[in-house]
């Protein structure tokens, strides 16, 4: 079977969940048998999000070939429970820069290059990139924007192009709108919808689907006169309201048909209902605790919760592996202090020191990790919050009272968190960390290894900085255990504290492998350590 192409645009507003949507059609389709891969196309011109704020963006997610991606493409891996690779997400930075060099070393013979054919041709080979590979029924592509924005016009151009080159049939294309609800008229209004549609099919698309975003449900008169004023079949007008939790939605778009929708206008072979089984014993298990646990996460970006999001997601799934509520209270590592820090902590049932880069905030963290590890409460360090807990250690275990990372005192005496040898040389900030997956191999008779189960290991990373070694003998002659070694360099990946209930923190980010089938091990424990804390105070 050919390829089949799904394009997800969005119109009125951004953030209605262009990502959710497209990783549960995706769902539905791979519960039918079919193989699919979402790729997210962003209309930034920043070549990737590894320089960006995660206040701007949120946070990046690493894939495994190390692309510094999009956080939906964690979506992504999460409903799929496939991973995602660097073709997956592509900018108009990216796009731009291939075109440039390609001009620059006389590819295009001294023709005046142009955003068309140029630009367009580029944004049309990705677009079929995954496609060629052979390995997908389906290809599903995310838009980001909205339509009508000044940078979006070349990807929707070129979605108008790829669509008249492969024919009849061959791709469909779905669009999300907001159907806002005026309280002082008592009603959902439908001209944004139209006026967006409008937009979209006078730059030569026609949307074949309209998933509706609303907060009441669209009667059927209103779905009748959207479906004669943008042109599209009464049964591809899809409501989509506001769900308890995003693990909803895909049932939500099983009950409104989209994937019969989509199936029907790609005439893909008609197969067995799609199998949702442990999709529903997940929500089951998610809606239903029997417990529940209150676990502080300290970070400098707290105020914008996607800047974790895929450690708040895998908290989502460690809990419904657990059959647990997981509370999350959200610390600003800035404001935690000597003073204060029991006051935050102590009712807590387990503390997470999230990863993030530069000095501010750094103090609070190493204040959080000494009250947690005096006062034996469940803690998880992840990238920074390994190396806080290496510092703290350092400082007051080991008396070296001014340890600390060269990262936040380049002229530290004893500089426990040092920056790794081949990075010392680089320059540029973009895609040069070290990223994406490596190997680790457990010590046996660790706690890491009975978390696992195995001694090898692959996880994720995104770093510059790591463990001095000359500090190790001094470190695990005071209990605290190097216990997960890279082999090819000899790189502290994961350290436990002896003579503590569960004290595990991890260089890689375990966050970026959970997903709702296989929720990481780390953070089921964690969960679980969190647990029996609770119970036991």
């Amino acid at each position: 079977m050919a390829t089949k192409y799904i394009f997800v645009t969005g119109g009125v507003t951004s953030s209605l969940g262009k990502g959710i949507i497209s990783a549960s059609l995706a769902k539905l389709l791979q519960a039918r048998g079919f193989s699919v891969t979402i790729q997210k196309f962003d209309p930034y011109i920043n070549i990737d999000p590894g320089t960006l704020n995660p206040y701007e963006h949120g946070e990046c997610f690493v894939t495994e070939d190390g692309a510094e991606t999009d956080l939906d493409l964690g979506h992504y891996e999460r409903f799929l429970n496939t991973p995602t690779s660097q073709a997956n997400n592509v900018t108009t930075g990216r796009i731009y820069y291939h075109v440039i060099t390609q001009e620059r070393e006389g590819a295009y013979l001294g023709k005046t290059v142009q955003v068309i054919p140029h630009i367009t041709d580029e944004i049309k080979r990705r677009l079929l990139l995954l496609g060629e590979s052979g390995e997908f029924d389906i290809v599903i592509t995310e838009i980001g924007g909205c339509v009508g924005d000044i940078e979006s016009l070349p990807f929707i151009e070129a979605v108008r192009q790829l669509r008249w080159e492969l024919g009849v049939n061959e791709s469909c294309v779905i669009h999300l709108t907001l159907l806002p609800y005026l309280k002082a008229a008592g009603e959902l209004k439908t001209k944004p919808t139209q006026h967006s549609v409008r937009t979209l099919s006078e730059a030569g698309v026609q949307p074949d689907i309209l998933v509706c975003r609303s907060e009441h449900p669209i009667p059927t008169e209103m779905r009748k006169k959207i479906a004669l004023f943008c042109n599209v079949k009464i049964n591809s007008v899809i409501e989509s309201l506001d769900a308890e939790t995003i693990y909803d939605v895909p049932l939500l778009m099983r009950k409104e048909k989209l994937d019969e929708r989509v199936i029907s206008k790609l005439k893909l072979p008609h197969r067995a209902d799609p199998d949702l089984d442990s999709w529903k014993e997940f929500l089951g298990r998610l809606k239903n605790p029997t417990a529940a646990v209150n676990i502080a996460l300290v970070g400098k970006y707290v105020e914008l919760p996607d800047a974790y999001k895929s450690i708040v997601e895998s908290f989502i799934h460690a809990g419904a592996y657990n059959e647990c509520k997981v509370n999350i209270k959200w610390i600003q590592s800035e404001h935690v202090t000597d003073e204060n820090v029991a006051s935050l902590l102590h009712n807590m049932d387990g503390v997470l020191v999230a990863p993030g880069f530069g000095e501010r905030g750094f103090r609070g963290k190493l204040e959080a990790i000494r009250y947690v590890r005096e006062n034996n409460i469940p803690f998880f360090g992840i990238c920074l919050g390994m190396q806080c807990a290496a510092v703290e250690f350092a400082r007051n275990v080991l008396g070296l009272q001014d340890a600390a990372s060269t990262e936040m005192n380049p002229n530290t005496p004893h500089p426990i968190i040092d920056m790794m040898a081949d990075q010392k040389e680089i320059t540029q900030k973009g895609g040069t960390m070290r990223l994406g997956a490596y190997t680790c191999e457990l010590k046996k008779g660790s706690k890491a290894y009975s978390i696992y189960g195995k001694s090898k290991i692959s996880e994720r990373h995104r770093h510059r900085y790591e463990f001095n070694n000359k500090y190790l003998a001094d470190f695990e002659q005071a209990g605290m255990q190097a216990t997960g070694i890279n082999p090819e360099t000899g790189l502290v990946e994961v350290i436990e504290l002896q003579n503590h209930p569960w004290f595990v923190a991890a260089q890689y980010h375990p966050e970026l492998k959970s997903t709702v089938l296989n929720p990481h091990p780390l953070f089921v424990k964690f969960v679980k350590a969190a647990i029996n804390f609770g119970k036991s105070n």
